[in-house]
């Protein structure tokens, strides 16, 4: 007995990672964390992330990018203080983590979102979505670039392959000046998209993943207020129908979704979890479609399914 015990150890322990029978009950909640609530806060984070597509296209027909970067962000801020007041688990951090969640939430809470309700100014919600999708891949390059893990060819392929289909998004959307332009902005939202995650995953070992987003969103909301008279004006004139697009941005897509991903990310790597976020671009694709009755031009979609196509060369590796 003692052999078969030694045995089924050393040939299950490295595949399920289960602790020995006498203290397997001690630590019942890693395994349930992450095979149910990690890929749950995860989902929750995919789906209402690409229903805010739907809802700046909605809103930015009456609130001018500023405005609506300030109106969603102040009402994020608003849900995520009642949220961690119920909490209670508010930690406030102190010297260099402070600071750098304060930069984390104006790049993260203000350019983002400036810089993709610019862009979507012109181009349709799902066109939008599939160039934020190259956010995975430019994790991986910001990774290799600041973690010294190197370029290996599949992220070079992968890189080819992704930018072959902004190319394509590109010359699809090329009707004019301010279409280049927006799609220049969406790589921009993209780009900030990917730094924001590295950044974040650095500061949560010191920090809870509440209190840090509740501190990012409150830092990106001060930094947008220049933009608070564009937002008092085009409130008093803007239709309820808008105003309502602007409220959800701010407790679905900001509070509870950028709450459940930091969550997650407390508990997985941030290249398992921007894997998950591949999903985002397709489903913001179909709800686009379905809720505004706008869908991407062909050479759009042939351009997207690159991009994502890249993104999976460049960062799932191959498993024997």
């Amino acid at each position: 007995m003692t052999n078969t015990t030694a045995d089924n150890r050393q040939t299950r322990a490295p595949a399920s990672g289960r602790v020995p029978d006498m203290t397997v009950t001690a630590v019942p909640a890693p395994p349930v964390t992450n095979r149910f609530l990690v890929p749950a806060a995860a989902a929750v984070t995919v789906v209402l992330w690409a229903s805010a597509f739907i809802g700046i296209r909605s809103a930015g027909v009456d609130y001018s990018p500023g405005a609506l970067t300030l109106g969603r962000i102040l009402v994020g801020t608003v849900a995520l203080t009642v949220m961690a007041a119920l909490a209670r688990k508010l930690r406030l951090p102190r010297g260099r983590t402070l600071v750098g969640i304060i930069v984390w939430g104006v790049l993260w809470f203000g350019l983002y979102n400036l810089a993709l309700n610019a862009a979507e100014r012109t181009l349709d919600a799902g066109t939008a979505s599939l160039l934020v999708g190259l956010a995975p891949i430019l994790i991986a390059v910001f990774a290799g670039i600041s973690l010294g893990e190197g370029f290996p060819a599949r992220l070079l392929l992968g890189i080819g392959i992704a930018f072959a289909g902004v190319a394509g998004i590109a010359l699809a959307s090329s009707s004019g000046a301010s279409d280049a332009v927006s799609v220049v902005l969406g790589l921009a939202a993209a780009v900030v998209y990917a730094g924001s995650t590295i950044l974040q995953k650095r500061l949560l070992p010191t920090v809870d993943s509440l209190t840090m987003t509740w501190l990012g969103c409150a830092a990106g909301t001060v930094a947008c207020l220049p933009f608070a008279p564009a937002l008092l004006d085009e409130l008093a004139a803007a239709p309820t129908s808008a105003t309502l697009s602007v409220v959800y941005l701010g407790v679905f897509p900001t509070a509870i979704a950028f709450a459940t991903w930091g969550f997650a990310l407390t508990r997985t790597t941030a290249g398992r979890l921007g894997a998950a976020t591949y999903a985002a671009p397709p489903l913001a694709v179909l709800m686009s479609w379905a809720l505004l009755d706008e869908i991407p031009a062909p050479v759009a979609l042939v351009g997207g399914a690159l991009c994502l196509a890249g993104v999976l060369v460049a960062t799932l590796r191959l498993r024997s």
